[in-house]
């Protein structure tokens, strides 16, 4: 197999200041009708999933650091069949009870684990999370479903995203593949 996510965002110390932009294409996106409303409803805290299936469209994200190096702002942007783009805009941090966390939108989160599967780095979620203020309360997965992200080396500068939400209840509610470019290892 290939190494492990040689090229992803995550490997790379970006410096104070400096900015990375992986640029791609969605590959596949499929959602159910659950997870359509799901990702409607997420529109409350940053519209994190993909609010449709369009595929052949250009994708994009954006990578920066803060000046300790502890937190990563990360933008990402769908292209879509009609209207404007999606962005999405989150924060991740290394800290928390995992050493992982992703900051969504108005105080949602989610812890993460690291993991490898089938030649991929995964970042598997492992319990979400609502902050307000000092006080973090703890949501379970089988209330918002199970997240897994995975970033895997297809060699040649170039690395595949994926994204699965599955509901214990509802089944898989999203599942997102993309292709990226690393600038500086595709040239």
């Amino acid at each position: 197999p290939a190494p492990l996510a040689k090229v992803t965002p995550v490997d790379r110390k970006i410096g104070e200041g400096a900015c990375v932009t992986y640029i791609g294409e969605v590959a596949e996106c499929r959602m159910s009708r659950a997870g359509w409303l799901f990702a409607q409803l997420a529109r409350l805290v940053g519209a994190p999933l993909p609010l449709g299936t369009d595929t052949g469209v250009a994708a994009s994200v954006s990578v920066t650091a803060d000046r300790d190096g502890w937190n990563q702002y990360w933008t990402r942007q769908y292209g879509r069949r009609h209207g404007f783009p999606q962005v999405i805009h989150s924060a991740k941090r290394f800290t928390g009870p995992t050493g992982l966390e992703e900051y969504l939108g108005l105080g949602l989160g989610i812890a993460r684990r690291l993991g490898e599967g089938g030649g991929a780095l995964l970042f598997v979620g492992d319990h979400y999370f609502l902050r307000l203020g000092a006080l973090r309360l703890r949501i379970p997965n089988a209330v918002l479903g199970h997240l897994v992200v995975g970033h895997t080396d297809l060699g040649h500068g170039h690395f595949a995203f994926t994204l699965d939400l599955v509901h214990p209840w509802l089944g898989e509610l999203v599942h997102q593949l993309a292709i990226f470019a690393d600038p500086r290892e595709a040239a």
